[in-house]
């Protein structure tokens, strides 16, 4: 049997003061270029927020296929711990464009909402980003707070 020690490392990335990721358009802004490297696959991304709403982090939890990604919440809240985050928001990309949420992505938000309460640490938000030309409504992003479903 193999045991294992954790370790957690900090390693600064960036300074500055941001402002809170308090709407779904503060979110897509601080997404910018995330998923440039991987434009067709999805990625699923968690940020950590302070108790102010100011992004403390911003981690790649999975990077999928074209049409899925694997999210779990107990890797979601695990990075959320750590960094001793108050909220999170989720965020992940439809390489198709479309944002509007498939039953995967409203089963997997359901989930996390779930976990949330249970940990203590408020889910902001679940923002699916797409392309403005391809979003049925014109936005390019989906947001599960906005439609009432968080």
């Amino acid at each position: 049997m193999q045991v294992y020690e954790a370790t957690i490392q900090y390693s600064l990335v960036r300074v500055g003061n941001d402002e809170p990721l308090n709407t779904p358009t503060k979110v897509v802004e601080y997404m910018a270029g995330a998923f440039d490297d991987a434009p067709m696959q999805e990625s699923f991304y968690v940020i950590c927020l302070n108790r102010k709403n100011r992004p403390m982090c911003r981690n790649r939890m999975t990077l999928g296929t074209a049409s899925n990604v694997l999210v779990h919440p107990r890797e979601v809240f695990r990075i959320a711990v750590l960094a001793s985050a108050t909220a999170i928001v989720c965020v992940h990309n439809h390489p198709s464009g479309d944002p509007s949420p498939s039953a995967a992505d409203i089963a997997v938000t359901r989930q996390l909402r779930e976990a949330s309460k249970m940990m203590d640490i408020i889910l902001m938000d679940h923002v699916i980003i797409g392309t403005k030309e391809d979003d049925p409504n014109g936005q390019g992003w989906y947001s599960f707070r906005s439609t009432g479903l968080i």
